[in-house]
């Protein structure tokens, strides 16, 4: 699949300039039609629940393609917060370092270890209102247990070093965990190459699928530490084969931390995950890289005052007084873009085009 076929899966770009996969982009077809015939066999009493699971079940490998993992190193999540949580609950007593301005699902799980006796340190933004790479190597020691962050930050679209800085960590014996929400999809990512010890990842924002489905990878080296959260019916090596009572046994593969599986999201997620995997990643990587330096530029040359970046990014915060009215005179105009933090957040994605960039930026207008 090419980028322009790409683009004609998505029925609303046909009306809309999407701007904001950051938030979530529209449905693309296979993703609703998947979802529609799970509903339709609901409906028609064909209730083939454990076909969606095995919907759900096969993601686990598709993933691990995606991010270059082995599939046993990869559990069945619901959000970004369980992932983070599960983690939490594992990790020894010590020091725990974490962006101050990291969305909240990866932000609470780490500071609720205060409640257990951890140092948590928050590192804080700058006043651009960025957690630097730098800033965030500078905070860890030989006490940190952990750093958490997410590669590319949701406020505004600043990108981290993560390679340096899952170097720096390892270098104090402190793992890493990393929220890709906000790249992967667009952003391509390989874990062997990063080094990262923990990913977490939802599928309805740049994987182009549903809320519900989620993941989190666990380096191999990582997954006899952690302990399942919830343990629950989904906890054994096979969870089919007895519903009651019986012995608690742990499996070693990540699968030991799934979640009971929210039925409609997970076909909906495979459809995503087959769409992304039929795609040449790098050229959606270019394309959304090449869109988001271009308007950066132009909004810099319109006057306005842009997020700065340490690595390209896909995401592009656009600092203005009243982001909520621009938002809405952009939506007037059929510019579908995102407020956060004061910021107007503009996002590219492989489907996005030379036309969006100029509709974008017309739209965007002067300070």
């Amino acid at each position: 699949m090419n980028l322009e076929e790409l683009r004609a899966q998505f029925p609303a770009l046909e009306t809309y300039v999407w701007l904001n996969s950051a938030t979530a982009p529209p449905a693309a077809r296979p993703v609703s039609e998947a979802i529609r015939r799970v509903i339709d066999e609901w409906e028609s009493g064909a209730f083939a629940w454990q076909d969606w699971e095995g919907e759900a079940y096969a993601t686990r490998s598709l993933f691990a393609e995606l991010i270059g993992a082995d599939a046993d190193e990869v559990a069945l999540a619901s959000a970004v917060s369980y992932s983070a949580s599960s983690v939490a609950a594992s990790l020894p007593k010590g020091r725990v370092v974490v962006g101050a301005r990291e969305f909240r699902s990866n932000f609470f799980p780490w500071l609720a270890l205060r409640e257990r006796g951890f140092e948590v340190v928050e590192v804080p933004a700058t006043d651009r209102d960025v957690v630097t790479t730098d800033a965030l190597i500078e905070a860890l020691d030989g006490a940190t247990v952990l750093v958490a962050i997410s590669e590319v930050q949701s406020i505004n679209g600043y990108r981290v070093d993560l390679p340096r800085l899952v170097d720096a960590a390892h270098d104090r014996g402190a793992r890493v965990f990393v929220d890709v929400c906000q790249s992967l999809g667009a952003l391509r990512h390989d874990v062997r190459a990063s080094g990262v010890d923990y990913l977490a990842a939802h599928c309805y924002k740049w994987m182009c699928g549903t809320r519900g489905a989620s993941w989190l990878y666990v380096s191999r080296d990582r997954l006899d530490e952690l302990k399942p959260l919830t343990p629950s019916w989904k906890t054994p090596e096979d969870p089919y084969a007895s519903y009651y009572g019986g012995a608690y046994e742990v499996p070693k593969a990540a699968r030991k931390l799934d979640v009971s599986l929210a039925w409609f999201s997970w076909p909906g997620a495979r459809a995503a995950l087959d769409m992304l995997l039929a795609l040449d990643r790098e050229a959606v990587e270019r394309r959304a890289l090449e869109l988001a330096e271009a308007f950066g530029e132009g909004a810099r040359e319109r006057g306005f005052e842009v997020t700065p970046v340490e690595l390209p990014t896909q995401i592009v915060g656009v600092k203005v007084p009243d982001a909520h009215a621009l938002r809405e005179r952009l939506k007037e105009q059929r510019v579908v873009a995102a407020e956060r933090g004061g910021f107007l957040r503009i996002g590219f994605h492989g489907f996005n085009t030379q036309d969006d960039l100029r509709a974008g930026l017309e739209a965007l207008g002067s300070p």
